[in-house]
């Protein structure tokens, strides 16, 4: 990297569904004139349906490579995939330090009633989520603990 370039940062924004990843994402967009990233978006826009998980990896991956060129080139990215798996999160933060960018992890954690009223009133999932499906996501969702926190860039305003 040249000296007088920027340093690119990126923002991953962590939670389960309804928990508020893409108003934040919108507004850090608005906020820090940042590209975001949001999966289900390119998804809806391509005809596939959000619970196509081949798909997703596609997407994922394609707005990864695009999000590397432009973490390189010094701009801020936001990520918003959920990201529920600490070994995804990892990875993802390895590759973009290894870039030698910042990068902060924004963990979203409301609720689950607060999920549920949210996702009920967007109604923007078919099929329409549960609150089953929502019980066996939480156990399921990978927290990050105070230690895995440590290991990202503490979060700029």
């Amino acid at each position: 990297m040249r000296a007088n370039q920027e340093v690119g940062r990126l923002i991953i924004i962590c939670g389960l569904p309804g928990s508020g990843k893409t108003t934040r994402a919108r507004l850090l967009e608005q906020q820090l004139r940042a590209i975001r990233f949001n999966a289900d978006e390119w998804m809806v826009r391509l005809g596939a349906g959000l619970w196509e998980s081949v798909t997703r990896g596609k997407v994922e991956e394609l707005q990864w490579e695009l999000a590397e060129n432009l973490l390189a080139l010094g701009h801020t990215v936001v990520i918003e995939w959920g990201t529920w798996a600490r070994s995804e999160r990892d990875a993802i933060r390895e590759r973009a330090q290894a870039l030698g960018v910042t990068v902060e992890l924004h963990l979203l954690d409301p609720p689950l009633d607060v999920l549920f009223d949210r996702i009920q009133r967007r109604n923007a999932e078919s099929p329409a989520i549960t609150p089953d499906d929502l019980t066996k996501w939480d156990r399921q969702f990978q927290r990050p603990s105070p230690e895995e926190m440590a290991l990202f860039d503490s979060v700029r305003r």
